[in-house]
């Protein structure tokens, strides 16, 4: 019997199902490696997160070029006013939506254009030089143009340069687009400056002080408005209307002949009153020198004289005769004559002058000539 009960209790041990333990090492692994994916997921979220801090604390992080300022807005506001202007170089800021960088180009050159009195055309027609031919008249809907202060019109036109000027928050603060502004003051100077002016000063004999003009009024308004901004040029072109250029080039012409007949009579003028002043100088110069010879001359007779005038009171008789004689010598020098000195009459007898004269030989008649023998 004790041999028999023994493998019963092992074929019922067989017999029975398994242990729990199995399912339990089944959820050890599951439970292991959702761990492990969680673990592996904080670590990404992790690295994520410390770019993202990177990132944010990077990003603001920026650079301000060589001819511009940069105002921090925070939240809106100006960090520290006008103080706070950043030059350039590297600088730091929170990032948007927190700081707002706003960039100032001062010292760069800006540039627009006034077309107000220009006619109807674009850049690109220029520069084909495919402009549509001018009408009849003009199209005050579509073609610009100006009075000037004769009442004439003309086409005209400008481009303007200029720089913000330090530290260029009235100009980036005070207007929603300042550029728009600067160009209605570039307009309006244009039209002021068009209507003081007649339209033959413009066009030919005084541009250069229109153009002036412009620069005057501009900078006018830009001190009432406190635009801010520095003008560097400006460059204006005026033109008479296309349909009137045959006419105004004629006018032109004959203003260059004009000027060129007055200039040539202004020439002439000027070399004749040149030569005259010269031919005048010429005989002035002349009459002085004769005028200082004459002077000297007579100064040194009179100095003769003064010298002569001692010995002619010591002996006036021996004094004349000498002076006749050295007087008669130097008359007679080279004359084939005979000399004679007659003293003065004595006790007022008269003088008799006898002269022996060779009777001169008389004249032959002419001979008749001699007759020739002919054979």
């Amino acid at each position: 019997m004790n041999d028999v009960n023994p493998p019963r209790q092992d074929a019922a041990a067989k017999s029975k199902p398994a242990s729990p333990t199995a399912p339990e090492v089944i959820e050890d692994a599951g439970t292991q490696a959702l761990s492990e994916a969680l673990r592996s997921s904080f670590v990404v979220v992790k690295v994520l997160m410390i770019g993202v801090v990177i990132y944010f604390l990077c990003s603001g992080i920026f650079t301000v070029g060589p001819q511009e300022k940069v105002m921090i807005l925070r939240f809106g506001k100006p960090v520290g006013g006008e103080r706070a202007l950043l030059g350039p170089g590297l600088h730091r800021a929170f990032p948007e939506p927190i700081d707002e960088k706003v960039r100032i180009p001062v010292g760069q050159v800006q540039a627009i254009a006034s077309t107000v009195g220009w006619y109807a055309t674009t850049a690109a027609q220029e520069a084909a030089k495919n402009e549509p031919p001018p009408g009849p008249s003009l199209n005050p809907a579509t073609d610009g143009y100006l009075l000037t202060a004769d009442g004439n019109i003309i086409h005209a036109r400008g481009t303007l340069r200029y720089r913000i000027s330090e530290p260029g928050i009235h100009y980036m603060f005070d207007f929603a687009s300042a550029s728009n502004v600067v160009q209605d003051a570039f307009n309006n100077a244009l039209v002021y400056a068009t209507a003081h002016y007649t339209v033959d000063n413009i066009l030919t004999h005084d541009f250069a002080g229109y153009r002036e003009k412009i620069r005057m009024r501009l900078e006018q308004l830009i001190e009432q408005q406190q635009l801010g901004i520095i003008v560097d040029q400006i460059d204006v072109r005026a033109i008479p209307p296309r349909q009137l250029t045959a006419n105004f080039d004629a006018v032109l012409q004959a203003g260059i002949q004009r000027s060129k007949a007055l200039n040539e009579a202004k020439s002439y003028a000027n070399q004749t009153v040149s030569r005259a002043k010269g031919e005048a100088a010429a005989r002035i110069n002349a009459g002085e020198t004769e005028r200082t010879r004459l002077v000297e001359f007579v100064a040194a007779d009179a100095r003769r004289f003064m010298d002569l005038l001692p010995a002619y009171r010591s002996n006036p008789d021996l004094f004349v005769r000498q002076r006749q004689t050295e007087t008669i010598q130097r008359v007679l020098t080279n004359a084939e004559t005979r000399k004679w000195v007659l003293p003065p009459a004595v006790a007022g007898r008269p003088r008799t002058l006898r002269l022996e004269l060779n009777e001169p030989p008389k004249p032959r008649p002419p001979q008749p000539a001699a007759k020739e023998d002919k054979h």
